[in-house]
C-alpha cells in the first residue's frame, strides 16, 4: 500500500514531459489544466442556489465531487503516484455514481422497477452500492476503473439523446449539442495525447492531456445542468424549470444554468400580467 505514495508509481505517464517546469511537479501542464474544476462549481454554486431551494442540495453535492476530481487529478499528474491514479478515477466515477443517484429517470427504469412506488429510488442507491464495490476492487485491481467508467459513459449519452430525443426547445437542444460536441473532442484530445504520442511531442505540443482536462470539465457541467433541468420536467410536475445563461441570458455560449419557479405562482404571475393588459 505505502508503494501506491511513491512518485511515479503509477503505470500511466501522460504524454508531456516530466519535470520540465518545476522539480516537484512532473506532469505541470496536466496539473494547472485542473484549474477549472477548482473555480467554477463554487460560482455553480451560487447560480443554482434558487435550484437547491426548490429540488434540495443535492446539485451542491455534484459540484462538491467536481472539485475533488479536480483535487485528485492535479494530486495525480503532480505526483504520478498509483494512488493519485486511483484517487483521480474513483473521484470521477464518484461523479457519475451521485448523477445518477439523484437524476436517473423514471421513464428509463427497469421493468419491474417501474411498478413500485419507491422503484425510482430503491434503484438509484444502487448505483451508490456500485460506485463502493468499484472504489474496493479499485485498490485490488486498478484495471477495474477504467472499464467501469467506460462502462458508465455510454449509458449516460444514451440518457441524454434520450431526453433531447423528444425535446422541441432550441435552447435545450443547443445546449445538449454543445454538450455531446465538447464530449467528442475532449476523448479525441484523450486518445490523440494516449496514443500519438510521438508525433505531438516531435512538434513540441505533448498537452493534449491538459486540453482534455479542460474539455472534459465544459462537457460534464453542461451535461449536468441539462440532467438537473430534465429531473424537474420529469419527476416535479409542480415546478417549471427554466434554463439560463450567465452573464447575459441572450447569450448561448455564457454559462448555463437552471432557474426553478413553483407552476403555481407562475401562472398566477401570467393571470395578473393578462389582467394588467
Amino acid at each position: 500500500m505505502w508503494s501506491h505514495l511513491d512518485r511515479e508509481s503509477s503505470p500511466i505517464d501522460w504524454c508531456e514531459e516530466n519535470y520540465t517546469f518545476s522539480p516537484h511537479i512532473a506532469e505541470f501542464i496536466n496539473t494547472i489544466s485542473n484549474i477549472l474544476f477548482f473555480i467554477m462549481p463554487p460560482f455553480l454554486m451560487h447560480l443554482h442556489k434558487d435550484y437547491a431551494r426548490h429540488c434540495g442540495k443535492g446539485v451542491h453535492i455534484i459540484w462538491f465531487l467536481l472539485m475533488v476530481v479536480g483535487a485528485c487529478s492535479a494530486y495525480f499528474h503532480a505526483t504520478l503516484s498509483l494512488l493519485g491514479q486511483l484517487l483521480d478515477e474513483l473521484a470521477i466515477l464518484w461523479v457519475i455514481a451521485a448523477c445518477y443517484w439523484l437524476w436517473y429517470p423514471e421513464s428509463a427504469l427497469p421493468g419491474r422497477w417501474k411498478h413500485q412506488t419507491d422503484g425510482r429510488r430503491r434503484f438509484s442507491h444502487l448505483f451508490i452500492v456500485f460506485a463502493f464495490l468499484v472504489s474496493f476492487l479499485g485498490f485490488v485491481q486498478p484495471a477495474v476503473n477504467a472499464f467501469c467508467l467506460i462502462l458508465l459513459l455510454f449509458p449516460t449519452l444514451w440518457l441524454m439523446m434520450m431526453q433531447l430525443k423528444k425535446e422541441e426547445d432550441m435552447r435545450l437542444l443547443n445546449l445538449g449539442k454543445r454538450s455531446i460536441g465538447l464530449i467528442g473532442m475532449a476523448f479525441t484530445s484523450w486518445v490523440i495525447d494516449r496514443f500519438f504520442c510521438p508525433y505531438w511531442a516531435s512538434i513540441g505540443f505533448p498537452y493534449l492531456h491538459g486540453v482534455w482536462h479542460i474539455l472534459i470539465f465544459l462537457s460534464a457541467y453542461t451535461s449536468i445542468v441539462l440532467f438537473a433541468y430534465y429531473d424537474v420536467v420529469n419527476h416535479m410536475k409542480n415546478k417549471v424549470p427554466v434554463l439560463m445563461y450567465y452573464p447575459l441570458d441572450k447569450f448561448e455560449l455564457g454559462v448555463p444554468y437552471v432557474f426553478v419557479q413553483d407552476k403555481a405562482s407562475r401562472v398566477e404571475k401570467r393571470h395578473k400580467s393578462y389582467r394588467m393588459q
